[in-house]
């Protein structure tokens, strides 16, 4: 988790938020350089600690989210640390993607 990358957010600055035990998969973009989560959706968890929950800014191209390197797993509270504004859809079903409003809010993608 992490591989030695400078993360914006310390350990020390990190909160119990959410009661979720588990993990999900966020990019670089929210982690190291701190942007909003922009789009979030939940697959089928790979393995048990999985929550299936992967977080993107949004503004990640394809050679950007394929490369391995640009993102991690973490616990989902960390992520919650990072934005808040996902902590009411954490309990969406698999299949839910979730693009941000301008508001902050997010809504389901068609």
């Amino acid at each position: 988790m992490n591989n030695g990358k400078k993360l914006k957010l310390s350990a020390d600055q990190l909160e119990q938020l959410i009661e979720i035990v588990g993990g999900c998969i966020a990019t670089d973009k929210i982690t190291v350089d701190g942007l909003p989560v922009g789009f979030m959706y939940r697959e089928e968890q790979s393995e048990a600690l999985d929550t299936g929950w992967r977080f993107f800014s949004g503004t990640e191209d394809q050679d950007y989210v394929d490369d391995k390197n640009n993102s991690d797993f973490y616990p989902t509270n960390t992520i919650a640390n990072y934005d808040p504004a996902i902590i009411p859809y954490l309990d969406l079903p698999e299949g839910t993607e979730l693009e941000r409003n301008e508001d902050g809010t997010f809504s389901p993608i068609a």
